[in-house]
């Protein structure tokens, strides 16, 4: 468990890595690439379809 040591927190390194990326990690990174593809398609649909 985590103590106070000096105004600090001190933690293991096996107590500091606990976090998790959860869904919405996926979900963002997901959203934001599709959204990048699709953006790019767009721009070279406009300025270089012949």
């Amino acid at each position: 468990m985590a103590r106070r040591q000096d105004d600090r927190i001190v933690e293991t390194s096996t107590e500091a890595r606990q976090g998790e990326p959860g869904p919405s990690v996926l979900a963002l990174l997901t959203a934001s690439t599709g959204l990048a593809i699709l953006i790019l398609g767009v721009i070279w649909f406009v300025f270089f379809r012949t």
